[in-house]
């Protein structure tokens, strides 16, 4: 019987050696594309991929798009052209730990420093002292929270925000309800290294897909564009640690919540379920 079970664990090292190091998917064609039309630009030493687009002529108006967890700024390829025809610039970027971004690991990953990448873009692109419309979505509603918050403060240095939409979001975090991955992961518990390396596709659709309504669920193909960037620079390493911003909406809800309780800009929240 001991000789069945050494046999049982010398065949499963090698396999799950080999499962641990299989590579990242490759990238579609839209992927590929979506990353060769882009830019970096370096915030403290990382490298923080963008999409700036120049839309319509003779209009003043900028939208920054804020992505959600845990995929990219390629959520908002559908509706680019689109908002091309209506913006004369359309910037949406990777946050740090995401997509074609750096995901350095070990890490302190904060909302408050993606807040301060979305400023230091635009200080890069020369709008800092533009008037900018934020359209986000979940994680990047949180991002929005607090670039509000620093607006309303009026801070120095500071984006100017001339109106805001938050979509599918935590906004109120006692009524944000993980799941079951996204609570053992965030607990940054024992079990945390080992779930973030076993995760692979079939766990992240599975999770993911039902969050969507009936009719909107991606295909699988879209799917597998949102893994490949979470796996892009091994960043399904990372998504515990990324994960700390459920904690964060608990510990800042005052600091949040307030800033968009006073909010005196044309402002709209939206959750779409179907």
């Amino acid at each position: 019987m001991r000789e069945w079970w050494v046999q049982v664990g010398l065949l499963a090292v090698p396999l799950l050696a080999a499962y641990l190091h299989i590579p990242p998917p490759q990238l579609s064609p839209a992927l590929h594309s979506w990353k060769s039309s882009g830019k970096f630009f370096t915030y403290k030493g990382l490298r923080i991929f963008y999409q700036d687009s120049v839309g319509v002529v003779g209009s003043p108006e900028i939208v920054v798009l804020l992505h959600g967890f845990p995929t990219s700024s390629y959520d908002w390829y559908k509706i680019w052209e689109g908002l091309t025809l209506r913006f004369h610039r359309v910037i949406a970027l990777d946050f740090l730990g995401f997509g074609f971004s750096d995901k350095p690991r070990p890490h302190h990953y904060s909302i408050f420093e993606q807040a301060s990448i979305v400023e230091a873009l635009l200080r890069h692109l020369g709008l800092q002292n533009r008037r900018i419309n934020l359209l986000s979505h979940d994680y990047g509603d949180t991002v929005a929270q607090e670039l509000l918050y620093r607006f309303k403060q009026n801070r120095s240095g500071r984006l100017t925000i001339k109106s805001l939409c938050l979509s599918n979001g935590g906004i109120f975090p006692e009524t944000h309800r993980p799941l079951l991955l996204q609570k053992l992961l965030k607990d940054g518990g024992v079990l945390s290294p080992i779930l973030t390396r076993l995760m692979n596709f079939f766990v992240f659709s599975r999770g993911l897909t039902p969050v969507f309504g009936p009719y909107t669920r991606p295909s699988e193909s879209e799917l597998w564009d949102m893994w490949a960037g979470i796996r892009n620079n091994d960043g399904n390493l990372v998504i515990d640690s990324l994960l700390q911003y459920i904690n964060q909406r608990k510990k800042f809800r005052r600091r949040w919540v307030g800033a968009l309780a006073s909010v005196t800009i044309p402002s709209e929240y939206f959750y779409i379920s179907s």
